[in-house]
């Protein structure tokens, strides 16, 4: 067991709902409700929901639409207890089956043709403050701190890169020997979305490693000489990941020379030398992140 935030979890889950896509939504729902059926909850959810009836609550609801779609309207109760134990009740059945969020969505939360829409606008408007408010009621009448069984480790590396592809492709080769699965953005199918949303749909991987290598140049205004750095792209990509996964899920492997951002300053980076030794400083911080390796195909 591991003590672990339940909120931060919830949060995470939440967080990538928001960025999901019709095709992704329903992992992040279902996590959702896993999360929130926790046995450490049990007793806050069973006082919240004592005597309320979802399905009277639902059906009086669609009673109220009429031949506009989308113009029902739920009629949460006046009682703010009575109300967060309904939306308890209402968030938990949409994750039992994600099928239901399309159909409430559609008959409350209406926001144009495209599904996804109105799931975001659900999203938004019931799912973060019903998360908001339980977690302040939760602090109020119980402990926020839990126990947590660690969820399964991924074995999905994603990797972070810039334009040095040799740098990627020697990355790739190496945590595919020792039995890594890799995801690199561009491989993956773009169904339409923006690349943060491709990220976001992508990043369901227990660790990842960012390649630091030296891209593009720039100086501060009035600086004398422009500087090595890395793609603007690859930091943003850097910071995501030390917040979705936590710093020691994430390796930096830093190649030639490069201006590193002052936020990095300080944290701990892997040299990508040319003797290959950077494969053991690799290997050591996924074997510490829980992954299992094998030393003889690391060394092999």
């Amino acid at each position: 067991m591991t003590a672990l935030d339940l909120f931060d979890q919830i949060n995470s889950a939440v967080l990538d709902l928001q960025g999901a896509t019709l095709q992704t939504y329903g992992r992040s729902l279902r996590r959702l409700g896993q999360l929130l059926n926790h046995p450490d909850l049990f007793q806050i959810n069973e006082g919240l929901t004592a005597g309320l009836n979802l399905e009277q609550f639902i059906e009086d609801g669609r009673k109220t639409g009429g031949s506009l779609v989308g113009s029902s309207v739920l009629q949460w109760p006046d009682d703010p207890k009575k109300q967060l134990g309904m939306q308890l009740l209402l968030v938990k059945h949409l994750a039992e089956d994600p099928q239901r969020a399309i159909n409430l969505s559609h008959d409350f939360y209406y926001s144009g043709k495209k599904v996804i829409s109105g799931i975001q606008t659900m999203t938004g408007q019931l799912i973060i403050p019903f998360v908001r408010d339980f977690k302040a009621y939760v602090r109020a009448n119980g402990s926020t701190t839990v126990q947590l069984l660690a969820p399964p480790k991924s074995n999905k590396v994603f990797i972070v890169h810039g334009h040095d592809v040799a740098a990627r492709e020697s990355v790739a080769r190496f945590l595919e020997k020792i039995g890594i699965d890799v995801v690199i953005l561009h491989e993956q199918a773009n169904q339409g979305r923006t690349i943060i949303e491709k990220i976001v749909a992508n990043s369901d991987v227990g660790f990842a490693v960012v390649l630091l290598t030296p891209d593009d140049e720039g100086r501060s205004v009035g600086g004398d000489s422009l500087e090595p750095r890395a793609r603007q792209n690859v930091l943003l990509e850097l910071g995501y990941f030390i917040a979705k996964l936590g710093r020691g899920n994430v390796c930096a492997l830093k190649k030639g020379r490069l201006e590193i951002p002052s936020d990095f300053a300080g944290v701990v980076w892997s040299v990508m030398d040319d003797n290959n030794g950077w494969k053991t400083e690799l290997a050591k911080e996924l074997k510490a992140a829980d992954y299992p390796i094998d030393w003889n195909k690391v060394m092999g």
